[in-house]
């Protein structure tokens, strides 16, 4: 089929940034002193940007797009370099498009080509920032950005007042809609998918089932576009190397949709993991704890 796409002339492009807010699409972003079309599956080809221009370096060209093909994208985006690559894959994981994320991954293993959003800094375990990322987070919310959240050094104590216990959570996000599945703090990891009602029925949620875990939480019932949740589990336990996966749901009828999703992910993985269900009942014990099979 014929789709109306973006252009942009290089050589006209100044760079001045005033195309990018008005693509609601988020496909231009600006790298290296140019307007880039980070991913053409975003275009609609409207123009909305065509009149920010000052330069005339955008216009509309219509050419054939077939259904949609990730490995024809990554020979584009990678003319670009290492920057438009990361952004591109980023851009594909803040849309949930998962499938595509991983056929890039594909294309640049094939090509011999590194990842650029495996990168790290040098002595940490977290991704290095995507300055380039509309308020640094999945949602664009500057509140959704990952971060790890620091324990106290050893030897040292926090204090709480009364009863309070400390927490157990080690990073954030943790709303499953929210989370980058390649996330550092993924990466190895024993992961708590959690029911969101089982941390206000279990007074030992924290000690219990949180500890030494990386935490996403969901609801079965009530949240929308459960495709991305089985998506991202899949890209976790495939690409992150999750080591287990530890389901913690609640004994109502809904809840045992979040169990079934785990399951389905570990069947769709190429990797496969041990994943235990623990139910509770309404008053926070616990019922049962099995392996699933």
């Amino acid at each position: 089929m014929l789709r109306k796409i973006i252009n942009i002339n290089e050589e006209l492009c100044d760079g001045c940034g005033d195309c990018v807010p008005a693509c609601h699409e988020g496909a231009l972003q600006i790298i290296d002193g140019k307007a880039r079309l980070i991913s053409d599956l975003f275009c609609d080809g409207l123009g909305a940007c065509l009149g920010e221009c000052h330069s005339g370096a955008l216009t509309i060209e219509e050419r054939e797009a077939e259904p949609y093909n990730e490995y024809k994208v990554m020979d584009y985006i990678v003319k670009g370099g290492p920057n438009v690559i990361k952004a591109h894959l980023e851009h594909l994981l803040d849309h949930n498009e998962i499938e595509y994320f991983t056929e890039a991954l594909d294309y640049l293993k094939a090509h011999d080509m590194i990842n650029p959003v495996a990168l790290q800094p040098e002595g940490t375990d977290t991704p290095a920032p995507a300055e380039h990322h509309h308020g640094g987070g999945s949602c664009g919310c500057k509140g959704s950005a990952p971060q790890e959240i620091k324990k106290p050094e050893t030897g040292k104590k926090m204090e709480y007042v009364g009863d309070e216990q400390p927490s157990e959570l080690t990073h954030w996000p943790i709303q499953l809609h929210l989370l980058n599945p390649q996330a550092g703090f993924f990466r190895n990891a024993d992961l708590l998918l959690a029911a969101d009602c089982a941390g206000f029925v279990s007074t030992a949620f924290h000690q219990k089932y949180l500890a030494g875990k990386a935490m996403a939480i969901a609801c079965p019932k009530l949240d929308t576009n459960k495709e991305a949740y089985l998506e991202k589990l899949v890209a976790m336990i495939d690409y992150s190397n999750l080591n287990s996966m530890n389901v913690v749901i609640m004994k109502v009828p809904c809840c045992s949709g979040l169990a079934q999703l785990a399951m389905k992910a570990n069947q769709l993985a190429v990797r496969k993991i041990p994943v235990y269900i623990t139910v509770l009942d309404l008053d926070g014990s616990e019922l049962e704890t099995y392996r699933a099979a």
